[in-house]
């Protein structure tokens, strides 16, 4: 945790949402808010995950707040684990809460790819993400929700060549129909083992286009 980190609690539908919020540093420009999602509940993932504090990281440093939070029944935020339903309440009651306005901008990794996917979705009649990142999208889990053909510019799809949780094969499979470019990590397996800054640049150069 850095110096420009808070954890705090957030009202959600199934109770408080503990959560961590980055802080760009001084004298960095604020660009928006974005709200990040991390793995599976039921195999220890949290918003301490190494592939969520990249992101977190990614985004802080050019010039988004950054918003981690703990699904349901994970860490201090209460209720319990909802397959993805209620996991995208809490993610959209973060957004509603943490950045009521101004540009947004949403994040996730595997499962939470998965929900951030949902929650752009959702929003994306009334509140446009300006810059949407799925990373490890879990395709072959999850019912990954299509985006809008206006929101593929916005839009950055990372996923390791050797992923044995996700086969790659599942997210080109949804990824096709769409047209929607999937960047590939040479070598890359689920958790970017070792391949974390390249993860961090990628998402960097994507913000800053």
């Amino acid at each position: 945790m850095n110096v420009h980190t808070r954890r705090f609690r957030a009202a959600g539908p199934a109770g408080a949402i503990e959560a961590l919020r980055d802080e760009p540093g001084a004298g960095l420009a604020r660009r928006g808010t974005a709200v990040i999602a991390h793995p599976h509940p039921l195999f220890g993932g949290t918003m301490e995950n190494k592939v969520v504090q990249t992101l977190a990281r990614a985004f802080v440093q050019s010039g988004w707040v950054a918003v981690r939070f703990n699904f349901r029944g994970v860490g201090a935020t209460e209720g319990v684990h909802d397959e993805g339903r209620g996991e995208l309440d809490d993610m959209l009651a973060l957004v509603a809460s943490e950045a009521p306005d101004g540009p947004l901008a949403l994040a996730g990794f595997s499962f939470g790819a998965f929900v951030a996917s949902r929650a752009a979705a959702a929003l994306w009649a009334g509140r446009r993400a300006e810059k949407i990142v799925l990373v490890g999208a879990a395709a072959s889990r999850f019912d990954v929700a299509q985006l809008p053909a206006e929101a593929h510019d916005a839009t950055l799809v990372i996923h390791g060549e050797h992923d044995d949780t996700v086969p790659l094969a599942a997210v080109l499979d949804w990824a096709r129909p769409q047209t929607l470019p999937v960047t590939v990590v040479p070598g890359g397996g689920h958790f970017f083992h070792g391949q974390l800054p390249l993860l961090k640049s990628l998402v960097a150069r994507h913000l800053r286009s």
